[in-house]
């Protein structure tokens, strides 16, 4: 298991990978444009020349962009919702352009539409992520070709927002995939938002339920990522709020427990803590790391 951070792109993409190496990352996550909106910064050829040149520089294999917060896949408000669509197929985009291995996603919210109905939009917004804009009748001769995964991150759950339990997942990534290809989407689990929206990570036992729980109902062969990140706030309290590793609700153990955990020791670790410890929580799961090899 590869441990990073998530890292800031001031002053420019291209220096996101230095930054990474400063901090003690073995991989990292970034966003690639503002999170809050407002028109993305041109990847122009020399630019993604010298981000790639520092990633190779700096022994930076594997890296991962995270959508903009403003994401509502479930929106009744057409600008917002095809607005949506189009931000997660332009980030898809710059991951190619990038060479980063996925883009990380929160889903929206359900507040407008009630849970069903936005469920279904949902589903059928990430289908037409995949989709060309065209009036091809087969839909899988217009699908669009990535090679970076999108990644569907599980919640916190505060007021209607969607994906906050792993049937949810599941129900979107099945229903997408009765149109779209498989292995186009994949599951980030944040322990975390798991743990504000229910899921008990605080004991060897408790983790290992919540995993063999995943397994189950999503599959453990769609995890792609782990955020690893202490929570501010209590089990399902819905509110999220994270908190550096070992200083929040959630505690060691959990951590210790996922980077043993042989089911999961082939995934990367973003954590995306307050950043005054960044570095120390880098370091306890590279200690913690140590017990197991």
């Amino acid at each position: 298991m590869k441990f990073g951070a998530h890292i800031s792109i001031a002053g420019g993409i291209e220096n996101a990978p230095e930054r990474a190496y400063k901090a003690g990352c073995e991989c990292f996550q970034m966003f690639s444009r503002s999170p809050q909106g407002g028109k993305a910064l041109e990847l122009t050829p020399e630019i993604i020349s010298k981000f790639k040149k520092n990633c190779q520089k700096y022994r930076l294999k594997n890296y991962y962009i995270h959508a903009p917060y403003y994401i509502n896949l479930a929106s009744a408000n057409s600008r917002i919702y095809y607005g949506s669509i189009a931000a997660i197929k332009d980030e898809l985009k710059r991951a190619d352009l990038l060479g980063a291995r996925a883009v990380v996603t929160h889903l929206g919210s359900a507040k407008e539409l009630g849970e069903k109905e936005a469920g279904k939009k949902l589903a059928e917004g990430l289908i037409k992520i995949f989709k060309e804009d065209s009036k091809k009748k087969n839909f899988k001769e217009s699908e669009i070709i990535f090679q970076a995964k999108l990644l569907l991150e599980i919640t916190a759950g505060a007021g209607k927002i969607m994906g906050d339990n792993f049937e949810e997942i599941a129900y979107f990534i099945k229903e997408a995939e009765k149109e779209i290809s498989k292995n186009k989407l994949g599951v980030c689990f944040d322990t975390a938002h798991a743990f504000e929206s229910g899921y008990d990570l605080r004991t060897k036992k408790s983790v290992q339920k919540t995993f063999d729980e995943f397994d189950k109902i999503i599959g453990l062969e769609r995890l792609e990522l782990l955020h690893g990140n202490d929570s501010k706030t209590d089990l399902n309290s819905h509110i999220d709020r994270h908190e550096n590793l070992g200083f929040g609700k959630i505690g060691l153990e959990c951590f210790k427990t996922i980077v043993g955990d042989r089911r999961l020791s082939h995934l990367d670790l973003i954590i995306e803590t307050p950043p005054l410890r960044e570095r120390n929580d880098l370091e306890v799961l590279k200690k913690m790391r140590r017990l197991f090899v």
